[in-house]
């Protein structure tokens, strides 16, 4: 008998966000354990997996508040707060507290001020090697989410909100490259410059294309049930985007100030057609059920939160002991811990605080498997 559709759905989704973090820990990696290119260019082009993460969550969140606006039922911001702050919280004070706990196995070359941390600002005039450094795609999300519900709220009680909503999107990710732009212009700051990396302002518009994707889907029903017959056409363009957002990127094609404009915007395109693709029942990516995805998808929010200290803690004894940090059984290794360490602490610290809010909170409409990557 063959999995229903939201099944499929969901399977297409956890096997991006299982490649998602797959990318994350291959680039970190080479770049806090090896300080070589151990997975060739795929471990170069690791960092994307971020970028990959930013569309995913633009897409669930969106579709979890637009959904509700389509069904005309009350959005209650309180709860949706409330929801978010029960998921992404525990686990990242705790991380956090083993950062200050423990200053002599995990700290960097500097420390941003605690209430940077607690409010998740931290990514804000964050510099390369610094204390706790990955929670800045966290400190973004976690902005987004404060931001898109009010946009959101606001929008609807306008004339004519799906015309301006579209309007908002475009704008917005027009913003976005032209903040960058202006970064190149102004200061010399390239797209991989900390101060354009990490910044808030020029990063932002990567979760947009999957908040359009929800807005076309809960809005435009029949439009993207006609999109998403064409499932293995969207996904081929997508990876044929990616592809080649990311070689002009590498190759700062036509120039360093267009790469840097563009690159980050047109590479969330196109991850947002492989979100399509996933989503679609007729697409390979949507009906192959990858054998420990949901899995890994389940615990990436932890794997992404511990994986990095477990490196960073590893790779200084591994060096003293000589042993071979490319060899391919010292990486399944590391990798095998920074997973197992990733499956604690979502058993440990997610997992309640995720029934708590379950209890609490209750989702009115989650789709099977959906739910947890929310």
């Amino acid at each position: 008998m063959p999995p229903n559709n939201a099944l499929i759905r969901a399977s297409g989704l956890d096997t991006l966000r299982a490649v998602a973090i797959a990318l994350v820990l291959m680039s970190h990696y080479d770049g806090f354990v090896s300080g070589k290119d151990t997975f060739g260019v795929v471990g170069k082009v690791g960092w994307t997996g971020v970028d990959l993460f930013f569309v995913l969550s633009g897409y669930l969140i969106g579709n979890q508040i637009l959904s509700a606006i389509a069904r005309k039922e009350t959005f209650s911001l309180k709860a949706f707060f409330a929801r978010r702050l029960l998921r992404t919280l525990p686990n990242y004070y705790f991380m956090l507290a083993l950062y200050f706990l423990l200053p002599h196995l995990l700290s960097g070359s500097s420390t941003a001020p605690l209430w940077q941390f607690l409010t998740f600002t931290q990514n804000i005039g964050l510099a390369y090697g610094q204390t706790f450094s990955h929670s800045w795609s966290l400190c973004i999300e976690e902005q987004f989410y404060l931001a898109l519900p009010l946009v959101v709220l606001a929008v609807v009680r306008c004339r004519r909100p799906l015309a301006i909503g579209w309007w908002l999107i475009g704008a917005a990710i027009g913003a976005g490259m032209l903040a960058r732009g202006s970064a190149f212009v102004l200061h010399e700051y390239d797209a991989f410059s900390a101060q354009t990396y990490y910044a808030t302002w020029c990063r932002f518009d990567e979760l947009l294309p999957g908040v359009a994707i929800a807005l076309l889907k809960n809005f435009h029903g029949a439009l993207y049930e006609k999109i998403l017959a064409k499932g293995n056409v969207l996904l081929v363009a997508g990876l044929a985007a990616v592809v080649a957002t990311l070689y002009c990127v590498k190759q700062e094609l036509p120039d360093t100030m267009i790469s840097t404009t563009l690159g980050f915007s047109l590479l969330a395109i196109g991850y947002a057609v492989l979100v399509m693709a996933a989503l679609s029942p007729a697409s390979l990516l949507g009906r192959i059920r990858v054998p420990g995805a949901t899995q890994l998808a389940l615990w990436s929010y932890a794997i992404y939160l511990i994986h990095k200290p477990i490196f960073m803690v590893a790779a200084p004894r591994l060096r003293e002991m000589k042993v071979d940090v490319n060899a391919p059984l010292t990486v399944l290794l590391l990798f095998a811990v920074s997973i197992f360490g990733g499956w604690l602490l979502f058993r440990c610290v997610e997992t309640p605080f995720m029934q708590l809010r379950a209890r609490w909170y209750p989702s009115r409409r989650a789709a099977p498997q959906l739910a947890a990557a929310a």
